[in-house]
């Protein structure tokens, strides 16, 4: 991933609304979620439903599919990978990084 990629990666979860429905489709996982079910999930309009999940589509973290009648988005989870990556490939300086399940690096 570049750095340019990153940046509008990390702008668009920079928001707490996209950041949850972000984090609602990841938990969600391969089959994606209609735009009802995360309107009503998360408690916000349609239309600012939209406008957020534009947001996330336009910086590579969602993909949107129509199926029949129906969009079904869903998270990529190979750009979610590869932010992680870029995030986390100079930790330790290189060397293997040993985290712990509370996120610290056992190794720095």
């Amino acid at each position: 991933m570049e750095e340019t990629q990153a940046v509008k990666a990390l702008a668009a979860l920079a928001q707490p609304v996209r950041l949850r429905l972000f984090r609602a489709l990841v938990v969600t996982g391969p089959q994606g979620l209609t735009p009802g079910t995360m309107a009503e999930g998360l408690g916000i309009s349609a239309s600012a439903l939209s406008f957020h999940l534009k947001e996330l589509v336009h910086a590579g973290l969602v993909s949107v599919e129509r199926s029949s009648r129906n969009l079904i988005y869903r998270a990529e989870f190979g750009q979610m990978n590869a932010l992680l990556g870029y995030l986390t490939e100079n930790c330790c300086e290189g060397a293997a990084c040993a985290v712990t399940p509370s996120g610290t690096c056992t190794t720095c």
